[in-house]
């Protein structure tokens, strides 16, 4: 039987470009919205602890990502099908299905990518973002060299020309998409056993897509954040960055390059893994409490 968030319905909507998204969403329908944005390699089962601890306040969204879990996956024609800006039109598109003009966003890993670029492109729909431990594309790039980058030998696998990424992963799926569930978590056991399962099962049956994700972000996703940089384009928003203390072990400050970005910026450090959500759901059903009522 596969797992669900208790007392969310689960509907499939409309995101850009003709490309339905599967979603679960619950709540009071009075509160104000909150989406929530999954990452990898994981469907917005990853939320399921903290929608429901902020569902009593609040009305909560929490789709797949186009190209993951139950929603759509279109071939990438174009570098733009899996471009963030895209995603974000998504996710824009998705709320307004719902009645909800403005929303608060938050996002994990590849879901955190999606916020960011919705907050910069949609700063008139996005009241609150949160991000769990990303630092923007570009940033990623600058300061991911020397041995440090071994940590994110995906991002550089799946960067390569279509063909040869998607063949070697499929090969492998669970093992390959397993490592990361095993490698990131400091509790392995707050991941049970069925959710397990449903990320590995549909991470396996999403590589090409999951892939394509990947490759915008060394592609056009770069393109979009260097023009944002040179235009000295801001978050307009109040934002809340949580991250694991990894900045310091590859170098660089993650507070100071979230401060560029995020004027008004509350930066927090976590003992958790990088699932948080999973591992830590008070923590972060608080801070995300914490970001709505700035």
């Amino acid at each position: 039987m596969t797992p669900t968030i208790p007392g969310f319905d689960h509907v499939r909507l409309p995101g850009a470009d003709g490309v339905e998204l599967a979603a679960a969403v619950g709540g009071s329908g009075s509160g104000s919205p909150v989406v929530l944005l999954h990452g990898f390699p994981q469907t917005h089962l990853m939320w399921r602890h903290v929608a429901e601890r902020l569902a009593d306040e609040h009305t909560v969204i929490c789709p797949d990502l186009r190209g993951y879990g139950a929603s759509d996956k279109p071939a990438a024609t174009g570098p733009d099908v899996y471009a963030k800006r895209t995603m974000a039109a998504d996710v824009v598109t998705l709320a307004a299905a719902l009645g909800h003009e403005r929303f608060a966003l938050v996002g994990h890993d590849r879901g955190a990518l999606v916020a960011f670029r919705a907050g910069l492109d949609h700063p008139e729909t996005i009241t609150h973002l949160g991000i769990l431990d990303i630092v923007p594309t570009l940033d990623m790039w600058n300061v991911l060299r020397g041995a440090s980058a071994a940590v994110g030998y995906h991002l550089f696998l799946m960067a390569q020309p279509p063909g040869l990424p998607e063949a070697m992963i499929a090969g492998s799926a669970d093992a390959f998409f397993g490592s990361f569930l095993n490698a990131w978590a400091n509790d392995p056991t707050t991941m049970p056993e069925d959710v397990r399962a449903e990320y590995l099962s549909a991470s396996a049956a999403a590589v090409t897509s999951i892939v394509a994700d990947y490759r915008a972000s060394a592609g056009i996703d770069v393109t979009h954040d260097q023009a944002d940089l040179d235009a000295g384009s801001q978050l307009a928003m109040p934002v809340t960055v949580i991250q694991q203390d990894w900045g310091a072990q590859l170098g660089y400050d993650a507070a100071a390059v979230w401060k560029a970005w995020a004027p008004d910026l509350d930066h927090r450090l976590t003992r958790a893994g990088h699932f948080m959500a999973e591992e830590a759901p008070d923590e972060i059903a608080a801070a995300i409490q914490d970001l709505l009522v700035r």
